[in-house]
């Protein structure tokens, strides 16, 4: 597929989205909508952790390496479905990739990551700035930053999983999204709203609620580095692109605890032979707590990256 370009203006739209689906074409997976009886006939779950990598990040980082060209450097941040997601498109695309990874990334993860032929660097992520790291990675090494969310191409590859679960399970009226820094539910709400979705609804742990105290008072908020067994959404705050392109199309944001979040993964282990990781369960977990029931309902389950160990220390 030829490779894809950033657009002209800063947001994107659904014309990216589709683009960007057309780069993936026949090289992420187009994981099936998945339904259980528990749960109802109105509930359909997009299962992003069969993705490639094992996360919807895949998406995102394939299309933008793919705009960058056989050979290039790329250096990427990440707790670790980025990195690995960045080390893989990396490899399939004859990149070479330096992923910034915090020191308490998940094991997993990390060795995931150096497995599809990274080089990884660790930081300290309580005390260090990734980016400001990153930028100076990049500058060393004369590379591209491939951001975990904020930028145009990163995002529109992103919201290909909503246009996936809609072209394949038909429309629904409400699709909940997991919320961290913001590129999926800003691509995701972008496709979504053109197609016809009437609500979109984002969820963060309880510890990690800048997207809700964000929405709450109209501007980006600030938080400390929020301590949940979901990883993959300690954010501190809304991506500046996302948050300016999910603002006017998101309609609530819920928040789970974690122990919800853990209920929500025994659910998906138990019932429908699916292994979730912590960040990847939490729209399911607001299904199941009733925070979402607004007629027929997509799910997107993000990522299923996590240690056997830790998955079973998590649900016993």
């Amino acid at each position: 597929m030829p490779a894809a370009t950033a657009p002209e203006r800063g947001l994107i739209g659904a014309d990216d989205v589709r683009a960007a689906a057309r780069v993936l074409d026949g090289v992420a997976h187009r994981t099936p909508p998945i339904t259980s009886r528990t749960l109802g006939s109105s509930v359909v779950l997009k299962p992003e952790n069969l993705q490639r990598a094992g996360a919807f990040k895949f998406r995102g980082a394939y299309n933008k390496i793919a705009s960058l060209g056989r050979g290039a450097e790329v250096v990427a941040f990440s707790s670790g479905n980025h990195a690995q997601a960045v080390a893989l498109a990396s490899c399939l695309l004859g990149a070479h990739a330096t992923i910034l990874m915090p020191e308490d990334a998940p094991p997993n993860k990390l060795a995931a990551t150096r497995g599809y032929g990274a080089e990884v660097v660790t930081y300290d992520r309580y005390s260090g700035d990734r980016e400001t790291i990153a930028a100076e990675l990049a500058r060393d090494r004369g590379a591209e930053i491939v951001p975990p969310y904020d930028d145009p191409l990163i995002v529109a590859g992103q919201g290909t999983a909503a246009l996936e679960l809609l072209e394949d399970a038909g429309l629904v009226d409400t699709l909940v999204v997991p919320v961290g820094g913001g590129g999926l539910i800003a691509g995701c709400a972008t496709i979504a709203k053109h197609m016809g979705v009437g609500r979109v609804v984002g969820v963060e742990p309880d510890a990690g609620n800048d997207w809700k105290q964000s929405i709450a008072r109209g501007e980006r908020v600030q938080i400390e580095v929020p301590r949940t067994i979901a990883d993959g959404l300690q954010t501190t705050a809304p991506g500046r692109l996302t948050w300016e392109v999910a603002r006017p199309l998101v309609d609530e944001i819920v928040t789970v605890a974690d122990a919800q979040i853990v209920e929500a993964m025994r659910f998906a282990f138990e019932r429908l032979k699916l292994v979730v990781e912590p960040s990847g369960a939490v729209g399911l977990a607001a299904v199941l707590e009733g925070l979402v029931s607004d007629g027929r309902v997509g799910v997107i389950l993000s990522g299923g990256n996590v240690g056997a160990d830790r998955f079973a220390a998590l649900i016993a």
